[in-house]
């Protein structure tokens, strides 16, 4: 894809991240623009960067030990990304092109939920995705949802990391973001496994979403199998909803005011409250 855009290809790694790499390397990262970003979480997120960056400067070429790995980190927006004026008459560069161009040569790729994560499939291989998370409110309460998380799971080559989902609710904070990137860094260079493995590239709670699937499978087979019989709210949820019981999980179903009647969908709540329990996440109260 890379060469129809007429850019060179990104480096092709078939074992490990770590291949053709050296712990001298300046590692770039990149915080892709999210409108779900607070005013308090854009400020968290350029104190983190000011840090990791500042780091970089003090490392760089000093013959002293490296405590972190080297990071160059920067904020985009992906609509201010030009297209060069390539004078070639076979190839004009577009927008797209010229946003390849900067992911080609992304090694951490930082985002939130929504259209920002789209991209992480053209990452090249051994890079990282970090998946800031993003919170959503219910009556009284506020969980975290990961969004997309399906396309991570679903990119063998690249290597997924979340936000911790018992931290997230209480927005972006400097100190958090710096260690996901470091760790992201670290797991870079120290050389992690390639291809990775599916379940490996979850968050937690799409995790325990499979275990659920596995060990009830009245379950899976509801929420994995269209037929006539099932609703189609018992197909069409985001995990976060069936985590905390909410809508038509909720023990209570959910009122359909359109037909006036009950929708609730089936599964094993006490296998749900212990699989919570075994994945540390912590249980929001929500009803309808």
């Amino acid at each position: 894809m890379y060469q129809q855009h007429n850019l060179i290809s990104p480096i092709i790694r078939h074992k490990s991240s770590s291949q053709y790499r050296t712990s001298c390397d300046i590692l770039q990262a990149y915080i892709i623009h999210n409108k779900r970003f607070t005013d308090n979480d854009f400020y968290q997120i350029m104190s983190a960067i000011y840090e990791i960056n500042n780091s970089t400067i003090f490392y760089l070429n000093k013959k002293i030990k490296l405590e972190w790995p080297l990071i160059n980190i920067s904020y985009l927006y992906y609509h201010a990304i030009k297209p060069k004026n390539i004078s070639n008459r076979l190839f004009i560069e577009n927008k797209f092109s010229a946003q390849l161009r900067v992911l080609r040569q992304m090694d951490i790729h930082i985002s939130a939920p929504g259209t920002g994560q789209m991209y992480q499939t053209f990452l090249s291989d051994g890079s990282v995705h970090i998946n800031l998370g993003s919170s959503i409110s219910e009556n009284t309460e506020t969980v975290t949802t990961y969004g997309e998380q399906y396309m991570t799971s679903g990119t063998p080559y690249i290597r997924g990391l979340y936000y911790p989902i018992n931290e997230r609710v209480k927005g972006i904070e400097k100190n958090q973001l710096v260690k996901l990137i470091r760790q992201a860094g670290e797991l870079i260079l120290q050389g992690f496994s390639l291809p990775v493995n599916s379940l490996e590239n979850l968050a937690i709670d799409g995790q325990l979403f499979v275990e659920m699937c596995k060990k009830d499978k009245q379950f899976c087979s509801l929420v994995t199998t269209r037929t006539p019989e099932t609703n189609f709210a018992c197909l069409h949820f985001w995990i976060e909803e069936f985590i905390h019981e909410y809508h038509q999980w909720n023990i209570r179903g959910m009122i359909d005011k359109k037909n006036n009647k009950t929708i609730s969908c089936y599964y094993n709540h006490t296998l749900l409250h212990e699989l919570r329990e075994k994945y540390g996440i912590e249980h929001k109260n929500i009803y309808n």
